[in-house]
């Protein structure tokens, strides 16, 4: 059905990798590629080191992600792009037109629910995400 999936935020090395290890780990069984991107990313940037931990307490290994920023490259070649809030599809959707029709929220599923940014903030607030990421994630997969 869809063979590669682009992940959005912001900056790149919180929200986004961690959705994109967590989808790596659940499609593992699947030929879909899955990899992420940001609007204003911190290019080059690896994922935050919180963000890091609670996905290694999960046996998921993040410390290869390096951040880098969309273009519309990366719009044309993924089938289907998931981003954290609605403002995040307007932006994506108002510079990339192409995009509508195959961006969704990662909540989606979870009743259009947005994912907060949890960057410089404490760490439950990172959990918080992290649990969120892990449902709408789990949510995804049976329609990928």
């Amino acid at each position: 059905m869809f063979d590669s999936i682009l992940v959005v935020c912001a900056g790149n090395i919180c929200r986004s990798p961690t959705a994109e290890y967590i989808l790596k780990d659940k499609l593992q069984c699947k030929s879909i590629r899955v990899s992420s991107a940001g609007l204003t990313a911190l290019e080059g940037k690896g994922a935050d080191s919180t963000a890091v931990e609670l996905a290694q307490q999960q046996n998921i290994d993040m410390s290869a992600h390096k951040g880098r920023q969309l273009n519309s490259s990366l719009v044309a070649e993924n089938s289907v792009i998931l981003v954290m809030e609605q403002r995040h599809l307007s932006d994506l959707c108002n510079r990339y037109p192409q995009a509508r029709g195959k961006t969704f929220l990662l909540g989606k599923w979870l009743d259009d629910k947005e994912i907060p940014d949890p960057y410089r903030q404490s760490r439950e607030a990172f959990e918080h995400v992290y649990e969120l990421i892990e449902r709408a994630c789990g949510a995804w997969q049976k329609y990928l």
